[in-house]
């Protein structure tokens, strides 16, 4: 594997950070920014190989607290949701996100910074800045983020994305405190959003798909078929259920689930941008 690969992109503004399959963008505002990108780079240079040192422990829902920045943010974005088939794995981008966003704020003069770690987004807001982020799902748009609301991440999981998922959710979109604990919740989120047993949804054990997957022969989903109208509102709703477990523990603050072109919505940062209210 090829070392990590550091470069802006044609806008010369967004600075790109590659490694196997980390894959992310930042960028900064204020008059510290070329400092901050500078530390980004910095920090990103090892954080694929501290991962991997600590990758069997990841991998695996219980052990010891380890030792990495980022394997640590893991751990504990995943803890709240002990209780439920989740390794520290499922918080893997957005914990990895927030460490770079941390090297960048390790510093004076930034004003606004993000980062993007293939779709979960951890960023920061000084005072009196705001942030607009885009919604992934059918309703696209986009959604303001100001320094006073509780979110600091932004995570996507669901079927058809970087990681496998135990559900049929096409997608579910988290808003939570911190990128590593969106992550986490978006996973959950997106198994939950399920119609067990039926016949039109195809699995398969992850480790037939990936050996070395943390979900071991768990079946996961590899297909969809036609679903009827009330089945799609009978799997949305499991989801929603769990969502507003998850928002009532202060978890999460806010998501958007969606499924063959339907989606429901939670919290008042994403409800607005639902084209159909009655989904909500």
């Amino acid at each position: 594997m090829s070392g990590a690969q550091i470069t802006f992109l044609p806008d010369e503004r967004r600075l790109h950070l590659h490694h196997g399959p980390i894959d992310m963008i930042a960028d900064v505002t204020g008059p510290g920014r070329e400092s901050a990108l500078e530390r980004a780079a910095k920090r990103f240079e090892t954080l694929l190989e501290e991962l991997a040192a600590e990758l069997p422990r990841l991998r695996s829902r219980w052990g010891k607290m380890p030792e990495g920045e980022t394997a640590r943010r893991m751990v504990q974005a995943t803890f709240p949701f002990a209780s439920m088939f989740i390794t520290p794995m499922a918080a893997v981008a957005g914990a990895g996100a927030e460490t770079i966003l941390a090297a960048i704020c390790d510093g004076e003069g930034v004003d606004k910074a993000y980062v993007n770690n293939g779709g979960d987004v951890a960023f920061y807001l000084a005072k009196g800045q705001q942030m607009q982020a885009a919604v992934a799902s059918p309703t696209g748009g986009s959604i303001n983020i100001r320094r006073r609301d509780p979110i600091r991440g932004i995570a996507t999981s669901g079927r058809g994305g970087r990681s496998y998922s135990l559900g049929i959710a096409d997608s579910v979109t988290v808003l939570a405190r911190s990128a590593a604990l969106a992550d986490a919740a978006a996973t959950l989120l997106a198994n939950a959003v399920d119609l067990p047993g039926h016949p039109s949804v195809i699995r398969s054990p992850a480790s037939e798909l990936s050996p070395d997957s943390d979900l071991g022969d768990t079946p996961v989903t590899t297909d969809v078929g036609p679903l009827t109208d009330s089945e799609i509102t009978t799997a949305l709703a499991a989801g929603a259920a769990l969502a507003d477990t998850f928002h009532a523990r202060g978890l999460i603050q806010g998501a958007l689930l969606s499924l063959s072109g339907v989606v429901r919505g939670l919290g008042p940062q994403l409800l607005p941008h639902m084209k159909d209210p009655a989904h909500a």
